[in-house]
């Protein structure tokens, strides 16, 4: 067999090698760095935002975003139950409950017309959750909050470069947050960013990602938190990959209208929508959907994708549906039907940045097969 095709592989021949050899001839490689000032501004000021703290990690953001903002025990927070589990870990984490919406099968993202039932007298926030290229309709959201005085948390984490409605994602509420993980626009290996306009809510997450040291005296506590800290050598990494977002975007978006036009004559797929009224796709991933009278799942496609030699990956599950949630008696007897069908039913291909046409055309080819295998079955 040829090669294996990753689900996964990113781009890295700017001047990433260029800035970690400056990190090391000049021993900046902890998170006191010069380059990781110079990220967070730069990666700040490109959303739109007037701070930014990067952090360990993505989920990381989240969690410093969450408790920066003052939710705790008996809060609730409204977010999609189709999301990856740092959404609602984030919240439970502190003693606060998710409360969940079902998904809008158009765009994959939370049905915005489902929140505004949700909201009781305990709702602290909304969680926005921007998922596989095309953002949430944020103008409804934050009409809500602003309703009925409710904090804004914006998952950015697949959104580097997109807009709504030409407003970079990553500006919208009170806090936003990003993932620089391998798979993203931007990667810096591991690694996540929050950014905000507040200043003391900026200053706050400063803190809170660095054990809360006191300001006065360095190793005394007031607080509880952890070592969310990121490193000058993720930071050169980033700030390489930042100059050229613009360029990764464009790629992805070619990569997007290949596979679609390649693939479109396949039955039994839904194919992922190009644009809507308030963004183009900027296709984090290739995603596709099963029809539903199609009896395989997105298990058994992975498996004849990986057979071909082909990576791929199944959508998110459904938080209502996590065995650890269960076992909390969260989300007890809740059903969101859109969101199920997605998770079992969802599936993305081969689209990292690195991706050549040779291996597009292999992935092509390997889809088609599967597809009438699995055709033939059903």
């Amino acid at each position: 067999m040829t090669d294996f095709v990753p689900v996964n592989e990113p781009l890295l021949n700017g001047n990433e090698k260029k800035y970690l050899c400056e990190c090391i001839d000049t021993g900046w490689i902890s998170s006191e760095g010069p380059f990781v000032k110079t990220f967070e501004e730069k990666m700040s000021t490109t959303v739109g935002r007037k701070h930014g703290i990067a952090v360990a990690n993505g989920t990381a953001a989240l969690e410093v975003a969450v408790q920066a903002l003052g939710i705790g025990e008996g809060d609730e927070v409204i977010m999609p139950t189709f999301t990856i589990i740092s959404c609602a870990m984030a919240v439970t984490k502190l003693g606060a409950v998710p409360v969940l919406v079902d998904s809008d099968l158009y765009t994959w993202n939370m049905n915005v017309d489902e929140i505004e039932k949700k909201i009781t007298s305990k709702t602290k926030a909304i969680m926005i959750v921007h998922l596989y290229g095309l953002p949430v309709e944020a103008d409804k959201i934050l009409a809500l909050a602003d309703k009925y005085g409710l904090k804004v948390i914006e998952d950015a984490a697949e959104m580097h470069g997109q807009t709504y409605k030409g407003k970079p994602c990553g500006s919208f509420g009170d806090i936003s947050i990003f993932s620089f993980y391998p798979n993203k626009h931007i990667t810096t290996g591991e690694g996540g960013m929050i950014v905000t306009d507040d200043e003391e809510l900026a200053e706050r997450c400063r803190m809170l990602r660095n054990l809360c040291f006191r300001k006065d005296i360095r190793y005394v506590h007031d607080e509880i938190s952890d070592n969310y800290r990121f490193t000058n050598l993720q930071a050169a990494v980033g700030l390489a990959q930042l100059e050229r977002l613009d360029e990764f975007v464009e790629r992805k978006r070619a990569m997007g209208k290949f596979y679609t036009e390649r693939l479109q004559d396949i039955e039994g797929l839904v194919f992922p929508i190009e644009r809507t009224d308030y963004a183009e796709n900027i296709y984090w991933v290739y995603g596709l959907v099963l029809d539903r009278n199609i009896q395989a799942d997105n298990q058994m496609i992975q498996k004849l994708l990986a057979r071909e030699g082909i990576g791929s990956r199944t959508f998110f599950w459904c938080m209502h549906e996590q065995p650890v949630y269960q076992k909390m008696d969260l989300f007890s007897k809740e059903s969101y039907p859109n969101a199920e069908y997605l998770a079992r039913k969802g599936f993305y291909i081969p689209s990292g940045l690195a991706l050549t046409k040779e291996q597009m055309d292999r992935v092509v080819c390997a889809v088609k097969k599967v597809m009438m295998e699995i055709q033939r079955g059903s």
